[in-house]
């Protein structure tokens, strides 16, 4: 026997609350205490986009999510996860590339909840329910975003990758922080961009878990979208150049984010619920 209400185990509520909690404690200590950070002064203007976006958006939308997933909103359900992979995303790069400072421990801890909470959620998730509420709409203009991102995103890194090892020599983005090697890079091609790739396939052939890895990572998308376009700023703030093709490839993937994160949201039948355990016997064979 399976529940029709929407499970939020109490303790991924627990978890969201700490996560909640130590990433506004991280971003306001980041933007308002002077001199915090001791990273590079190239990429001090990236670390206060982040904290920016994640102060003022991030946030807030996490909060209000959880708040609607707990109440059988399936909407809700995969834009908290959305949001807890950007979480995710942000915090594995704080914690592997920052300069180290006094908040080491907090973003270490915001890195492992984050990661309980994001794999706990998508196991909870029911992928065939997302779909039944999606419906038999078009998906192709997902899986055309997602393939695009796909090129571009690989495009702008192994622009500055190859030259660099035919050359060997290190990129200048890496050499100018001062690190030995770019998180970014890695997190982005060995994990986000394959992600994307088998998304946009297991869409195309409309398995479930397409659906399910679409709605989430274009919520993802969204917010660290925003957060670059905040580094950005904040980088032409401090006389810092900025690269205008990477401005517009960044902007352009951003505005599409969220135009199909918000078809795909209105597309969702409301009635629909979130997540709930697999029952005893089961099939798991679309899940």
């Amino acid at each position: 026997m399976t529940s029709s209400r929407p499970l939020v185990p109490r303790q991924y509520i627990v978890s969201s609350a700490l996560i909640a909690i130590l990433t506004v404690l991280a971003t306001v200590v980041g933007l308002f205490v002077p001199g915090f950070y001791r990273d590079a002064p190239v990429l001090l203007p990236q670390v206060y986009g982040q904290d920016l976006l994640t102060l003022i958006v991030a946030v807030p939308v996490f909060v209000v999510s959880l708040y609607y997933a707990t109440r059988g909103s399936l909407r809700g359900y995969i834009t908290w996860l959305g949001v807890t992979s950007y979480l995710l995303y942000t915090y594995a790069s704080y914690a592997f590339m920052t300069a180290f400072n006094e908040l080491y421990l907090v973003y270490t801890t915001l890195l492992w909840l984050t990661l309980f909470t994001f794999v706990g959620g998508m196991v909870r998730l029911d992928a065939r329910a997302l779909k039944r509420a999606f419906g038999d709409g078009p998906v192709r203009s997902y899986v055309a975003f997602h393939l695009l991102l796909v090129v571009l995103i690989g495009f702008v890194w192994l622009s500055e990758i190859l030259p660099a090892i035919l050359a060997g020599t290190t990129p200048p983005s890496i050499t100018e922080a001062g690190l030995p090697t770019s998180v970014i890079y890695s997190f982005d091609l060995g994990v986000i961009l394959p992600a994307f790739a088998l998304t946009a396939y297991l869409l195309w052939r409309r398995r479930p878990w397409g659906y399910a890895f679409t709605a989430v990572l274009l919520v993802k998308v969204a917010t660290l979208g925003g957060a670059v376009l905040a580094m950005a700023w904040f980088m032409v703030q401090d006389g810092q150049p900025v690269p205008f093709p990477q401005v517009i490839i960044f902007g352009s993937l951003t505005v599409l984010s969220v135009l199909l994160m918000g078809r795909l949201l209105l597309a969702i039948d409301g009635s629909q619920t979130t997540g709930r355990p697999i029952a005893v016997g089961e099939t798991s064979r679309d899940r």
